[in-house]
């Protein structure tokens, strides 16, 4: 025996034809209304290139937006820095208190949270209401 010579075993099924009259009743299994119970339709599914086509967002993947400021609290700058040490975003980043977003280094906010003894100079960085206060209280300078 060769492979021209193989035959199957079972008989093809016939694909059912239906909405051509006969026993099928009303709707002729193709259920209510709508697109695929028209004749002549050209129902394609989504394709996988079409769902990647859409723009990526949130999670993991994706890197911090870089027009968002990286947040720091007077706590934190607390424990980096020594007295009268300037506190820049570029000194940041050399401490890894912050990242760079996309390759850019970030806008950076200070926050009032946790509490500050040393005088710190302040450069280049937005900052909060109460973060400011505490800042000039302990004798340092805003810029």
């Amino acid at each position: 025996m060769q492979l021209h010579e193989l035959k199957p075993i079972h008989k093809l099924k016939k694909k059912k034809r239906i909405g051509r009259g006969g026993k099928k009743g009303t709707y002729s299994g193709r259920g209510m209304k709508g697109q695929k119970s028209r004749a002549g339709t050209n129902y394609e599914p989504i394709v996988r290139s079409m769902i990647k086509k859409y723009p990526k967002l949130k999670g993991y993947r994706f890197s911090a937006n870089p027009n968002k400021a990286a947040v720091v609290n007077l706590g934190v700058l607390e424990k980096s820095f020594q007295e009268n040490d300037s506190v820049n975003p570029q000194t940041l980043l050399e401490k890894k208190l912050i990242a760079r977003a996309k390759g850019k280094t970030p806008a950076v906010k200070i926050l009032g949270q946790g509490k500050l003894t040393k005088a710190l100079h302040v450069e280049n960085c937005q900052l909060s209401e109460a973060a400011k206060n505490d800042i000039i209280e302990v004798k340092g300078t805003v810029k």
